[in-house]
């Protein structure tokens, strides 16, 4: 199992509703594609005070790289990332993507 993990850093006018909704976006199309085993998402409330920067965040759970790959190449994922950077400080530079591989 892959944990894809995205951290992301929103522009601070960036609404809650705009936040909320490209965040929902991806779940929904990421849960349409085989082999995806799940996808939560929620505000980073930092209880350690060590990622004050990242806003919120999200983590997809694949079943193994095959799935991952093809939620990447995907052109709904490449669209819905390109607005989810728009939303971001930096741009892209204001996302973190880290994916852990489980279970091997």
């Amino acid at each position: 199992m892959i944990l894809h993990c995205v951290f992301c850093s929103f522009q601070s006018d960036a609404s809650q509703a705009d936040r909320t909704a490209i965040l929902a976006e991806l779940a929904a199309f990421s849960q349409s594609l085989d082999g995806v085993l799940g996808f939560d998402f929620g505000a980073n409330h930092d209880f350690e005070n060590k990622s004050l920067a990242v806003t919120d965040g999200f983590v997809i759970r694949f079943r193994d790289r095959q799935a991952l790959a093809a939620y990447s190449d995907h052109p709904t994922h490449k669209a819905l990332g390109a607005r989810l950077c728009e939303l971001c400080e930096g741009g892209a530079d204001g996302v973190m993507v880290v994916d852990l591989v489980c279970g091997d």
